[in-house]
């Protein structure tokens, strides 16, 4: 029955979290004259929560985030200098290199032949289209859509959008709260497929999953073979 998969992209097709962590420790190292790493980090990560609603998600969001918490941890003393740093940060995660999972490149080859897909992705417009193309991946993908965030409404448009029945459309990715909790939703199927790291801000509590069924895969490779049985 199902007739469209449709993946994530980032840590699910390519390697992103690791590219943010490196980040946020040079963003550390840059403030340790201030404060210790461990309270930055926390301070980093509230004001890159509260800002996502007004930056979105994204490399771009992440600098200005970066920028506002050394402003606020140095009390206003961050030079010029430093600031010209964290902005190098950024232009440096935007020009890395896009490292493909492994059997990620096989198994979308082998799914293209018999399936539509499509990669539903959060982030910037640019910087989401560009990863597409540098990973090799976008010959095999009939549509891509780039959405400010992923909630019931958002796959139910997607949906319309695409002529598709929930019945036929199965969503694949890392993100418990982005990927799959909203999908089983509206009455879809979802395959949840863990990275090595789980962002903090798309962690879900216990309480959360009760009562929620989707499949959980060990890898991509093994995605194939459940689809078809399906």
């Amino acid at each position: 029955m199902i007739t469209t998969i449709a993946f994530d992209a980032d840590d699910t097709l390519w390697h992103n979290e690791r590219i943010f962590l490196s980040t946020k420790d040079k963003f550390t190292a840059l403030l340790s004259g201030f404060h210790d790493k461990i309270y930055i980090e926390r301070h980093l990560d509230a004001t890159e929560t509260k800002n996502i609603k007004h930056f979105g998600y994204g490399v771009k969001g992440f600098t200005l985030s970066m920028i506002e918490t050394a402003c606020e941890l140095t009390e206003g003393r961050i030079t010029g200098d430093k600031i010209k740093d964290i902005i190098a940060f950024a232009k440096d995660m935007l020009a890395s290199p896009i490292e493909v999972l492994d059997g990620v490149e096989d198994t979308i080859k082998s799914l293209s032949a018999e399936y539509r897909l499509i990669c539903i992705t959060k982030g910037d417009l640019l910087d989401q289209e560009t990863k597409l193309a540098r990973s090799g991946l976008g010959e095999y993908f009939d549509a891509l859509e780039i959405v400010p965030r992923k909630v019931p409404e958002t796959y139910e448009n997607i949906l319309k959008r695409h002529d598709l029945s929930k019945n036929e459309f199965v969503m694949v990715g890392n993100s418990l709260r982005s990927d799959i909790l909203p999908v089983i939703e509206i009455g879809a199927k979802a395959v949840f497929i863990p990275y090595e790291s789980e962002w903090f801000h798309e962690a879900v509590s216990a309480e959360e999953l009760q009562g929620k069924i989707f499949t959980t895969l060990e890898n991509i490779g093994k995605l194939r073979d459940w689809i078809q049985t399906q």
